[in-house]
């Protein structure tokens, strides 16, 4: 698989990474099956590894433990506070450590930063920031990251006010439509030399039926790369194909693929670009 440059730290990564969030109960994806898939993933060459304590309260964090024991060296884990306070986001990655069995974690994000006003919250005194720079003082966290899945602009703000080693942020081809992180943020972010993670890459099914051309649109941005929930082998497996196999996808296939599912750009279909999620109405941009 294609290795890329992780923005300026140093690092590579390869261009298909995974999602944890799906190897869970929830998804109908047992312990041993997790477990397998993870490992199979690290086998073919997949070595960036996305979770939260959120996910599924932790099953996630705990599951991907379990799959990375005697394999932590080849592996890297991003995990998130979803906290916005320095207290309760050092509680949680206490949590994340001891669910993943380890002593550090390679990034650390805020996230799903939605306003200004979480962005505020989040570098006031005592805020989540000061947790993540402490973390990173320590050695706990080697670097430092953000997501956002709704507004760009609140992304935007956020790089501006300090440099973030990397971003994960909504980049599938639907997207692009309305409060498009690929137009607004990634620019600014390729300058500041950040790394750039994709997700949301099949719109939570919605890109189904178009399955291999979403994947390729993400994958074909100017990106590290793209994280992907597995829950099953076989997506894994799917997944690999398209990724080992990568072609970028040309400006006419681009078009084409989008003159396809431009019907599907709605709130409905992008709970994470309404107001409230699931909700009828687009969000109201940050002024």
């Amino acid at each position: 698989m294609i290795q890329q440059p992780f923005g300026r730290t140093g690092w590579q990564v390869p261009l298909l990474s995974f999602g944890a969030q799906r190897i869970v109960d929830e998804h109908n994806c047992s312990e041993q099956e997790a477990i397998q898939i993870v490992n199979r993933a690290i086998d073919r060459g997949i070595t960036y590894f996305d979770t939260a304590p959120s996910y599924s309260d932790g099953q996630s964090e705990t599951r991907l433990g379990l799959a990375l024991k005697g394999r932590r060296d080849e592996v890297m884990i991003a995990t998130k506070t979803s906290d916005r306070t320095r207290d309760g986001s050092w509680r949680l990655l206490e949590g994340s450590l001891k669910r993943l069995q380890t002593d550090h974690v390679e990034e650390w994000r805020l996230h799903n930063i939605r306003t200004i006003e979480e962005l505020d919250a989040c570098f006031a005194q005592g805020g989540a920031l000061q947790a993540l720079r402490e973390a990173q003082e320590q050695g706990i966290v080697k670097k430092l990251s953000i997501s956002g899945h709704t507004n760009p602009q609140v992304l935007v703000e956020a790089i501006r006010r300090y440099e973030f080693d990397s971003a994960l942020v909504a980049l599938s081809a639907l997207d692009h439509h309305i409060y498009s992180f690929a137009h607004e943020f990634v620019p600014l972010a390729l300058e500041k030399g950040m790394a750039i993670i994709g997700m949301k890459v099949f719109a939570l099914g919605k890109l189904g039926p178009w399955y291999e051309q979403a994947l390729r649109y993400t994958l074909s941005l100017p990106i590290s790369t793209s994280i992907v929930g597995m829950e099953t082998m076989e997506q894994l497996e799917k997944n690999l194909a398209i990724a080992e196999s990568f072609q970028p996808m040309s400006e006419l296939e681009r078009l084409e693929f989008w003159k396809e599912i431009m019907h599907l750009a709605t709130p409905e279909t992008l709970p994470w670009k309404a107001e409230e999620w699931g909700g009828d109405a687009w969000y109201r941009r940050a002024q």
